[in-house]
């Protein structure tokens, strides 16, 4: 169980090096990002340049390992570092996230050798932004409604269709998309592949406009008579489904601890508002009610990083993690969401405008349970985990 400090086997606590990536990407959102947040969000704004810093740190390629470009490590200092970018701006956390957890390791995981030297050391470094579009209007929960094809021709393959709620779509300079490459075998006739920037055929679409984490970049991308070539099929032909559900299992631990972020974020702010904040000649943070929410937030964020930190340290010990991925990310998310909320409410009138902190927090919250998939689903999947067990 590598990179764990371990008395028993449900020891969470965090090694030094653990801590010093924690306080390393910590240093770097509240000096780099906490100043431009605002502006971010207002203007919509993609940081790109914050992220090619991130690059330069090692942010975008954490879990890979070095002979592809990557830090080395594990999903525990992965979960550590979106925790910490969350806490300052959800947005430019799910660009890591998308950018990580899904393209790259997508890529990383179930490409050929040939595919993983050709794009995961530009990924990883962050000299190239990654994309993952497995959505469509029609294809959200039920990725068997996937519309997009994929036929083969003489020169390689013919994509045609258009994805929805892709993740850095705009700026990607590599898109790992699914497509139908037999619409007859249902989920079984889904194939990924690698697609370019500047592929004759591939482009970008329009840009949504969000209710929160305004400032990452959520659009369509469109496939027009797209031709990459033969090597871009990514993994065995119909297989694409089934290797998401596994990308899907890291991606949900990215989810659970970006939700943690924004909740520790989000009780920061409320706590130190509860203690400036003056009423009948008190701070509100000496009033029982006031205290019993900052108990319930404090109590219930710990409960969903540990529950996060728990899948995060399953996966790096190279076990399934699609139970504990999708209890962490559900319990995280509705925590955010919870929490969220409480903190607006403590800040009164003041915490539904824009100059304070945990508005943003709130709206951003909302994401969580829906993004790689919705409370409802985590729950299907949770429950049909449980029943195969006693089966």
């Amino acid at each position: 169980m590598r990179g764990w400090d371990i008395n028993s086997s449900l020891s969470l606590e965090l090694t030094a090096e653990q801590e010093q990536v924690r306080n390393a990407v910590r240093e770097f959102a509240e000096n780099e990002i906490a100043p431009h947040v605002k502006e971010w969000d207002q203007s919509a704004t993609f940081p790109a340049e914050v992220v090619r810093r991130l690059g330069e740190l090692g942010l975008m390629g954490i879990i890979f390992p070095e002979k592809y470009g990557g830090g080395g490590m594990g999903y525990v200092e992965y979960a550590t570092a979106v925790e910490e970018l969350a806490r300052v701006d959800a947005s430019v956390a799910l660009i890591v996230a998308a950018h990580t957890s899904l393209c790259t390791n997508h890529i990383f995981l179930h490409g050929t050798e040939e595919q993983r030297q050709k794009y995961v050391p530009g990924l990883a470094s962050g000299k190239k932004l990654g994309c993952w579009s497995l959505t469509e209007s029609e294809a959200g929960s039920d990725a068997g409604g996937t519309r997009t094809t994929a036929e083969r021709t003489e020169s390689g393959w013919a994509l045609n269709g258009i994805k929805t709620f892709t993740t850095n779509g705009s700026y990607a300079d590599v898109c790992v998309a699914m497509a139908s490459t037999n619409a007859e075998l249902g989920h079984h006739g889904i194939s990924a592949f690698i697609v370019e920037k500047g592929t004759p055929g591939f482009r970008p679409g329009h840009r949504e406009n969000k209710l929160g984490m305004c400032a990452s970049d959520t659009s369509e991308v469109i496939f027009e008579d797209c031709n990459p070539p033969p090597e871009s099929l990514l993994g065995m032909e119909g297989h694409g489904f089934v290797d998401c559900l596994v990308i899907l299992d890291g991606g949900r631990i990215s989810i659970a601890a970006l939700s943690v972020g924004i909740a520790q974020g989000a009780f920061d702010a409320a706590l130190a508002y509860s203690q400036q904040r003056r009423q009948f000649g008190h701070p509100i943070s000496e009033f029982q009610g006031i205290q019993w929410k900052l108990a319930d937030m404090a109590t219930e964020i710990e409960a969903a990083r540990l529950l996060t930190y728990q899948a995060a340290r399953l996966k790096d010990s190279g076990r399934q993690v699609t139970r504990e991925a999708s209890m962490a990310k559900l319990f995280a998310s509705e925590t955010a969401v919870r929490v969220s909320g409480e903190a607006l409410q403590i800040h009164g009138g003041y915490g539904f405008l824009k100059d304070y902190p945990v508005e943003k927090f709130y709206r951003d919250a909302r994401l969580c349970t829906i993004g790689e998939g919705t409370s409802e689903i985590q729950r299907l999947v949770i429950a049909r985990s449980l029943l195969d067990s006693q089966g």
